[in-house]
């Protein structure tokens, strides 16, 4: 019987390879036979972490890219096909937060930074859509692939301070919709496009936010716990299962999705 998880040999390419999340997906998915292409702007962390994904028996490479510049990532999209000649999985995990586009305790919406929000916008909603575009191109040739988006809590419901943040994402939850519609309907049923909406985990981007200089939990952190019938913060390794499933063929009647791995938070009310 055919095991529709099995991913081996499949050339999965993550933007923002090289975060905690993106780290922790790369080495998993590794060593379940895939190849990983880590894009990410961090050449320290991506080469770091191709090695280690090497040293364990696995198949992958670092690109350094910036996800807003078309000509970089056409580049990368070029060496990919020279080292693997296909791209099967496209996981776009680049994105961000910025002081300028939050709105603290102490401040009101007319303070917000009009730029900042604009960059927050670009880097995650663009920096979604231009790999898309790239990365998907090779996908149509080749008659097959699937994309796998990251949202947020905040694309489900409006989060006090992230405007910016969540403004963004949840404009990815309706381009995620929108692809899986343009994809399938013009291109034939290989294509598979959906969303993963992570709750609360602690990265190197929010771990300020909830977490004090001496580990405890801020008051902002506190009140999420509480709202998370868990308890809990996320582990990383919680995502791979829903990111496994999405790209394999266990999904191949699924897209056009969002996926939520949140410990209840989006369920939960009082």
């Amino acid at each position: 019987m055919k095991n529709l998880f099995d991913i081996k040999g499949k050339v999965v390419v993550i933007t923002g390879g090289a975060g905690i999340l993106g780290r922790s997906i790369s080495t998993y998915l590794s060593e379940q036979g895939a190849s990983v292409v880590v894009l990410d702007r961090d050449e320290k962390l991506g080469e770091e972490l191709i090695t280690s994904i090497k040293l364990a028996g696995g198949d992958g490479i670092f690109l350094k890219t910036d996800v807003l510049d078309r000509a970089v990532l056409e580049q990368n999209r070029v060496d990919i096909l020279a080292t693997y000649g296909r791209i099967d999985a496209l996981l776009n995990g680049a994105g961000g937060n910025m002081v300028g586009a939050t709105i603290p305790p102490d401040k009101s919406i007319f303070d917000l930074d009009v730029e900042a929000f604009k960059k927050v916008v670009d880097l995650n909603l663009f920096g979604t859509v231009l790999p898309t575009i790239i990365f998907s191109n090779v996908m149509v040739k080749q008659g097959e692939g699937c994309i796998v988006n990251f949202c947020s809590e905040s694309a489900l419901r409006p989060l006090t301070r992230v405007v910016g943040y969540g403004t963004a994402k949840a404009a990815i939850a309706n381009f995620t919709k929108y692809m899986a519609g343009e994809l399938a309907t013009k291109y034939g049923e290989g294509f598979r496009v959906n969303a993963i909406a992570p709750g609360f985990f602690l990265t190197d981007q929010n771990r300020s936010l909830l977490t004090n200089p001496d580990g405890s939990l801020t008051d902002r952190a506190q009140t999420i716990i509480a709202h998370t019938p868990f308890k809990r913060f996320g582990n990383p390794d919680e995502i791979h299962g829903t990111i496994h499933y999405l790209i394999s063929d266990a999904s191949s009647f699924v897209t056009g999705t969002l996926s939520i791995v949140d410990g209840g938070f989006d369920a939960f009310s009082i």
